[in-house]
């Protein structure tokens, strides 16, 4: 039995790993939503680019999200300082 254990122990993955790849897969599926025309996926993806949640930080990206999606809805720009996670 001590065998199997040490096998699988040496198969983990850290946990930090798990979760930034979470994180990663969640930037994706969220920007796929936002350009189908998700308004609240518009902003949760200008939300992740301005903190850099999922993908690199990148302001002016975060701030063209959150630019397309007050075209259609007017209290964006109150949560766009809101951070996800």
């Amino acid at each position: 039995m001590e065998s199997s254990n040490s096998d699988s122990s040496s198969n983990r993955v850290p946990l930090s790993e798990v979760v930034s790849e979470c994180v990663k897969r969640w930037f994706k599926d969220t920007l796929k939503e936002a350009k189908a025309g998700d308004i609240n996926m518009q902003i949760l993806v200008g939300q992740m680019y301005y903190s850099g949640y999922g993908v690199p930080r990148d302001a002016q990206k975060g701030r063209v999200w959150m630019t397309r999606a007050s075209r259609n809805r007017s209290s964006v720009w109150k949560v766009s300082d809101k951070h996800p996670g």
